[in-house]
């Protein structure tokens, strides 16, 4: 339930507008920079968007999951990199720190992220860890005061441009799976922590991602995660299962900007004397999108004001990453179809762009078949 229904829909109201007058004007220029402006960036801090779900008492808003995913619907209407921009600070960079991290460590880092000026991310995938998050290959050994990390990450969202890096790295040599991984906070400065370049990508220009590479980077034993060995895995699953709720709610808003962009086009677009909307083909496909759109956010909502009271959304938070995601899929396809030929030249319409930077929310935090294999092995347990 949101607190305080009257403030937070002024709160929304205000997202919205930000949206649609400063940051919607600035997407053509982010993708041709394949950067978000600095004075974009700095008015995200100023109005807090870096701190949505850390708790107030580090800096935050606090804002509940059902709070996060309706701001998210609306945030997510503009350019994914500005999202992004946003996102691993109030999503996966922080998160991690949120539910384990010890009070100095929450005291050190959180409040820094909440304000913006550090960017986080999350280092979990590897070149033979990802589907398979506990193949981890990443080596951390005690000496002394500190933590000894050896290893490389990659596609990391952030990654090039992060200041603070939540780790995954295995500190029990010899083990196998989820046992034995531990969780880091790594600073970048540290000795024996680089970064690549930003990857070249399909789309999702201005959002940075890359490898991030640790030799005998050298951590403070008091930026292990909780300060117990072991726990790092668990620590990651309970961030994936709250970020996976947002990612599908962040899926769903460029689903609905698709279809905006849709039916402003095919209202205006006349064909054989009548505007494209009046043929019942193109009907057929807006009602779908409208449909799929509707289904989606109310999987999030209702699965959001689950988690909110305290009940397991293991099963829920899957699904919702699965369904939204296709579903945007689905959409961006249809959007670009109702364009016709227009949708696919960049220089007539920018739903060619939608297209493609869509195209990843069905691959990253878990690939549509590994949820569908994690939601069937979850159903079946449960009928046993």
């Amino acid at each position: 339930m949101v607190r305080d229904q009257q403030s937070f829909e002024v709160f929304l109201r205000e997202v919205r507008q930000f949206v649609r007058e400063q940051a919607m004007p600035r997407e053509a220029q982010i993708e041709r920079s394949d950067e978000v402006p600095a004075d974009l960036v700095q008015a995200l801090r100023e109005k807090g968007y870096f701190g949505w779900s850390i708790p107030p008492a580090y800096g935050g808003a606090g804002l509940t999951t059902e709070e996060l995913v309706l701001a998210a619907f609306e945030l997510s209407q503009c350019s994914v990199a500005v999202r992004a921009r946003v996102g691993t600070n109030t999503g996966i960079g922080s998160e991690g720190i949120v539910v384990d991290g010890t009070e100095a460590q929450k005291q050190r880092y959180l409040p820094r992220m909440a304000s913006g000026e550090w960017t986080a991310c999350l280092a979990v995938t590897e070149p033979e860890a990802g589907s398979e998050a506990t193949h981890v290959q990443t080596t951390a050994r005690r000496e002394g005061d500190t933590y000894v990390l050896d290893g490389v990450k990659c596609y990391i969202t952030n990654g090039p441009i992060a200041d603070v890096f939540t780790v995954t790295a295995r500190t029990a040599p010899g083990s196998q799976g989820a046992k034995g991984v531990s969780a880091f906070i790594v600073e970048r400065g540290m000795p024996g922590l680089s970064t690549g370049e930003p990857y070249r990508k399909m789309g999702q220009a201005g959002s940075p991602v890359g490898e991030v590479y640790f030799k005998g980077c050298r951590v403070p034993a008091a930026n292990l995660i909780g300060g117990v060995e072991g726990n790092g895995f668990k620590t990651v699953m309970k961030t994936l299962n709250k970020q996976r709720i947002h990612l599908a709610a962040l899926s769903t808003g460029p689903a609905m900007r698709m279809l905006e962009m849709a039916i402003e086009h095919t209202t205006q677009r006349v064909q054989f004397g009548q505007p494209v909307a009046n043929f019942q083909l193109v009907q057929a496909m807006i009602a779908d999108c409208e449909t799929e759109i509707f289904a989606a956010r109310s999987m999030v909502l209702e699965t959001a004001r689950k988690r909110d009271r305290g009940e397991d959304v293991v099963l829920e938070a899957s699904m919702c990453k699965y369904f939204a995601t296709e579903m945007c899929g689905r959409v961006a396809d249809r959007c670009v179809q109702m364009f016709g030929g227009a949708g696919y030249v960049a220089d007539y319409a920018a739903i060619e762009r939608w297209y493609r930077d869509v195209r990843l929310f069905r691959l990253y935090e878990g690939t549509s078949q590994i949820h569908q294999l994690n939601i069937a092995k979850q159903v079946l347990a449960a009928h046993r």
